[in-house]
């Protein structure tokens, strides 16, 4: 079997209760025939014109031969390595499905100067780029677009033979890169962007790379059949109760990947529950973990932990005492189980799976500081050139960097969570993941990791339209070297400054508690950070 599920504890007593009435309801095979009504009066305007991944396996094998296609007249023009230029879905399907098949693919998801930079200098000759975008609107695509037009220019490349552009039909995006000679190839426009892993989005980057993608799509094919029938052991349907319908609501989903052939499936799968759910105050909060993290060890009450192993058991239900969920299967049929499994939640959740209505206030918060480019406000306080700001509950009774984290934690409710959102580049400084843990010994609770702006497409939803349970500690970094993006009036390090300003700002305006580190000298700052936080 292409894919397994064994459910225990609370999240078997979930399943138990809940997928006889899904059944009865006819919603696996409702989902499968695209019935828009599933998900209240409310959703279905939303919801009737982004279910077509679905049928994302059908639609998408005509472009496995012209990806395949594509691939040999690159590698006989000299190309070895391919660049994405994504955000969201765009960029984290690409990840995994590459990472698992071990190929080489450059995921350029940062809007942070030294990020590009590296990206820039890695066989620029020898490169292509994929430019994802379903609007072609992205800020951060554009950007990345541009600059890398840019540099094949000044290297004697024309750009129309190394760029290729995966967009939706008729966007902005679509025509000016036909106008510019570019390949471009058109995704489906009925499914949303987290949905989108066995569509153009998922497949043409990992295609470029050298990934069979033919065989991802195989995969997902067996399991097709198994989430379109009405059955208690459809696989879908268990996974979305187990993660949706215990009671009480274990809201806080830590996933732990320590078994499984997969690479990189948890951050992929975070964006695809953080933004389906978070939203109308309730949703499930994605918390990636390794195997020996410290929540496990407190057992808390609101945590369902799931695990992807490789093997799950022999059944499609199995009941036992750890009240974990664990999942095993091929990567095509996870890709598609998961994106069923949020469906469903979405349903017993009570909300629309579908939009993503917070996410655009931080974009509209950012592009209203590029157009003002005011002056950063000033510090707080300045801690060995760790410069501190935040929200008044956090600054007001802070004195030192030690005290300013004391109270951040010390607003973190006991049904609460911490988020890390690192403004930085993670490809000099990846050591500053290591600060998850650190916190999360600290807090007691759950503590999410993200690298921004990425994750602004993903749990930055669930941050702004989920339960008000948040704190946040933002790491922001002073550019030692900024990159002009071409024919924009701002730099790679304006753009990302505002990105992380604007969003500190509309948390605030929810009430959120924001504690903002900007690191003048990451190198001698970030030892300093670990030993504040202790």
């Amino acid at each position: 079997m292409s894919f397994r599920i064994s459910v225990s504890g609370p999240a078997a007593d979930a399943v138990r209760r809940v997928v006889p009435q899904l059944v009865s309801d006819l919603v696996a095979s409702g989902i499968t025939a695209q019935d828009a009504a599933l998900w209240g009066p409310a959703a279905e305007e939303e919801a009737a014109k982004r279910l077509g991944w679905t049928e994302a396996v059908a639609v998408s094998r005509p472009l496995v031969a012209e990806i395949e296609a594509l691939r040999e007249q690159l590698e006989a023009d000299g190309v070895d390595h391919i660049v994405l230029a994504g955000m969201g879905g765009s960029s984290l399907a690409p990840e995994v499905i590459t990472r698992t098949a071990r190929v080489e693919l450059t995921v350029l998801d940062s809007t942070e100067p030294g990020q590009v930079r590296a990206a820039l200098a890695g066989r620029l000759a020898t490169s292509a780029l994929v430019v994802s975008s379903k609007s072609g609107s992205t800020v951060e695509t554009d950007s990345q677009r541009r600059v890398y037009e840019q540099a094949f220019r000044d290297a004697g490349i024309d750009p129309a033979s190394r760029i290729i552009v995966v967009t939706d039909p008729g966007s902005p995006l679509d025509e000016s890169a036909r106008a510019a000679g570019y390949r471009v190839f058109n995704a489906d426009p009925a499914v949303g962007g987290r949905y989108s892993a066995l569509t153009a989005f998922g497949l043409v980057p990992s295609g470029l790379a050298g990934v069979d993608i033919s065989e991802v799509l195989d995969e997902a094919e067996t399991i097709e059949l198994s989430l379109a029938i009405d059955s208690a052991e459809n696989p879908g349907l268990v996974l979305g109760a187990a993660i949706a319908a215990t009671a009480p609501l274990r809201d806080k989903l830590a996933i732990i990947a320590d078994g499984t052939h997969i690479v990189g499936f948890a951050d992929w799968a975070e964006q695809l529950i953080a933004e389906s759910t978070g939203k109308e105050g309730t949703g499930i909060l994605p918390v990636v973990l390794d195997a020996d993290a410290p929540e496990l060890a407190a057992s808390l009450p609101d945590v369902q932990v799931v695990r992807l192993v490789d093997d799950a058991g022999d059944d499609i239900f199995v009941d036992g005492a750890s009240g974990d969920i664990r999942v095993s299967g091929t990567l095509g049929a996870q890709l598609l189980v998961w994106e069923y499994a949020t469906a469903v939640a979405g349903r017993l959740l009570g909300i629309n799976p579908f939009d993503q209505p917070d996410v655009e206030s931080a974009k509209i918060a950012a592009r209203g500081l590029l157009d003002a480019r005011p002056e950063p406000a000033p510090a707080a306080f300045v801690a060995d050139g760790i410069e501190v700001r935040g929200t008044p509950d956090v600054i007001g009774a802070s004195s030192d960097l030690a005290s300013a984290i004391d109270v951040l934690l010390e607003e973190l409710p006991t049904n609460g969570y911490l988020s890390v959102q690192a403004y930085v580049d993670r490809v000099a400084h990846p050591e500053l993941a290591n600060l998850r843990d650190a916190l999360a010994a600290r807090a007691g609770r759950p503590v999410t990791f993200g690298w921004g702006p990425r994750f602004l497409h993903s749990t930055g939803q669930f941050h702004k339209g989920g339960p008000a349970v948040g704190v946040f500690l933002q790491i922001t970094e002073v550019a030692a070297d900024d990159l002009e993006i071409p024919e924009r009036p701002f730099t790679f390090g304006q753009l990302i400054a505002a990105q992380a300003s604007g969003d500190a700002s509309v948390l605030a305006e929810h009430g959120r508690p924001v504690l903002t580190l900007t690191l003048t000298n990451p190198a001698s700052n970030i030892p300093t950070l670990f030993d504040a936080v202790g």
